[in-house]
């Protein structure tokens, strides 16, 4: 066979329309094909870093280790619990220093667009900010997108600025249960400012303003958020109303609806003792109205430390966290009852079937939890 031998497929009356010649291979005949055997992969076992590890590492600002001890809070396996726990001990000295600021506001509203511009304005300040984004989980797989941190690109990259979402986990309120604990981290490892934005404003959602110091809800224009304030409700529980998307030609309508909300929360009780709650308009697009929510912020906190709300505010939501976690416990601790395991089944079926009362199968599952016989 010749170097430029045609193909047998080819015309060879018509050689100029065939550009494709064989050409025999040099050396290879005869030659022992030799198969590599590749072993199965398998992942490399990180090793989980001690609780000294994360403790300096959290305190020099490490992000990873930042990000590696929140996930370790956040973690439901029992032998984290005590982990994270001794851990949160050794850095309870260096918690208490930042402003905490709970972030909610109708579905729509522009949540994560605020933050992003509120945050970049704050790091242009010179300070560090930490973002806990909560997410919804699904009630039927529990999955959760966690895509606040792609929707706030920009502070995102921004050095002095750290972005954790997390899942509600089915918590009521779209707060996570571990919410507090991260911010405890978030405040070790020298953030000036926590800004803590939920899934949503709901009746569940006050959860949150037993968290922060300050609580601001972002309303929109035109969505009949007026009459709902008229139901009280979330509107009692802010110290600030924050007309969001103030700009274009929606400027004028959201200057009104402002002057609606001053006039609601004339009548409302303030969230605050010795603070006067009021509403505000800003743009995160011109970013009009962001420095003076900020001055707010700041005003809100000399006053509140000058008058002693302030301190007050944070012993009661830690009387308040410690209460919480006692449900917690006792919830995990009773459904984990090997005893209420066994029977719970049997006589959910029993109140099912109607045969016997829902407080006569409570009261017989308590007896079980309780060591208790008749």
């Amino acid at each position: 066979m010749s170097m430029d031998q045609r193909p047998e497929w080819s015309d060879p009356n018509k050689p100029d329309q065939c550009s494709s010649f064989i050409r025999k291979g040099d050396g290879q005949e005869n030659q022992p094909v030799s198969i590599q055997k590749y072993s199965r992969f398998q992942k490399q076992k990180s090793t989980e870093p001690t609780v000294q590890e994360l403790y300096e590492g959290v305190l020099k600002g490490d992000r990873s280790l930042l990000a590696r001890a929140i996930t370790l809070v956040e973690s439901n396996a029992e032998r984290h619990f005590q982990k994270s726990q001794q851990l949160l001990q050794l850095l309870l000295p260096h918690t208490g220093k930042a402003i905490r600021v709970g972030i909610t506001g109708v579905p729509g509203a522009g949540k994560s667009t605020f933050i992003e511009a509120f945050g970049t304005y704050l790091c242009g300040l010179g300070l560090r900010i930490a973002v806990l984004a909560i997410d919804p989980s699904s009630s039927i797989s529990g999955g959760s997108i966690l895509g606040d941190k792609t929707r706030m690109e920009q502070l995102a990259r921004n050095p002095h600025a750290f972005i954790r979402p997390s899942p509600t986990a089915g918590k009521l309120g779209g707060v996570h249960r571990k919410t507090r604990e991260a911010m405890l981290i978030c405040e070790a490892a020298g953030f000036d400012v926590i800004l803590i934005e939920t899934v949503g404003v709901g009746q569940s959602e006050v959860i949150i303003r037993d968290m922060v110091d300050f609580f601001m809800l972002l309303v929109l224009t035109g969505a009949g958020d007026e009459l709902q304030g008229m139901k009280k409700g979330i509107m009692e529980l802010a110290d600030a109303i924050i007309v969001h998307k103030a700009d274009g030609d929606n400027k004028l309508i959201a200057e009104k609806t402002k002057r609606e909300y001053n006039r609601i929360l004339h009548f409302l009780q303030p969230a605050t003792r010795g603070w006067q709650t009021k509403a505000y308009t800003c743009s995160s697009l011109t970013k009009e109205g962001i420095g003076d929510i900020w001055k707010v912020i700041r005003t809100f906190e000399q006053k509140g430390k000058a008058s002693g709300v302030f301190e007050e505010r944070r012993k009661s939501q830690s009387r308040e966290w410690m209460y919480s976690m006692i449900t917690d416990h006792l919830h995990y601790q009773f459904y984990q009852h090997p005893d209420v395991k066994n029977q719970l089944p049997k006589l959910e079926n029993e109140v099912i079937a109607g045969d016997i009362t829902v407080a006569t199968a409570v009261e017989k599952l308590f007896q079980l939890f309780l060591d208790r016989k008749n």
